[in-house]
């Protein structure tokens, strides 16, 4: 009866003393997946332009605002209604809860030349709406549900005293880039 608890023991000790098998297989889960972005796209919907004004013997600025459009001269400049200008618009379509960094690139050196030759004119401070002033370079949220956007265009045109009459232009560019 005795032999009984004597091989209990003998095997229970067996078990705790042999080596654990080790182990060879081992899984973990990770998750696969991607984003679709709508294509973003970005359209000129209108042109900067400074309007129509009067030059003198005192150089003068005309200012378009980035934000509303609205024009200001100073100086000696003086403004005709005839033509009052406008910001420039840029129309865009992205993906809504998308970042997008909007960069404005001016024209070379920042400067309109006259059409036909014989002058140029600096256009200083360019801006882009909703952001602080002076920016050429944003982070935006696109918010719309059907994934549109606008960016306004604004600048400040300087006009030398007696500057030659004529229309002034150039090509500026704005890009638009997912973030």
């Amino acid at each position: 009866m005795r032999l009984k608890p004597t091989l209990a023991a003998l095997a229970a000790t067996a078990a705790f003393a042999s080596p654990a098998m080790a182990q060879t297989v081992s899984t973990a889960t990770a998750e696969a997946r991607g984003t679709i972005l709508q294509p973003l796209t970005l359209t000129q919907v209108q042109d900067l332009d400074f309007g129509t004004v009067l030059s003198s013997a005192t150089a003068g600025t005309v200012t378009i605002d980035a934000n509303t459009g609205a024009r200001s001269v100073s100086g000696g400049v003086t403004a005709i209604a005839l033509d009052l200008g406008q910001r420039a618009e840029f129309a865009g379509v992205g993906t809504n809860g998308q970042l997008v960094e909007i960069t404005l690139t001016p024209p070379a050196g920042n400067i309109l030349n006259r059409v036909g030759g014989g002058a140029t004119i600096l256009v200083n401070t360019w801006d882009l709406d909703g952001g602080a002033a002076n920016d050429t370079f944003q982070t935006r949220t696109i918010t719309d549900v059907n994934g549109a956007f606008l960016v306004g265009v604004g600048a400040q045109f300087a006009v030398a005293a007696n500057q030659m009459n004529g229309l002034y232009t150039a090509n500026f560019d704005v890009t638009a880039e997912y973030n």
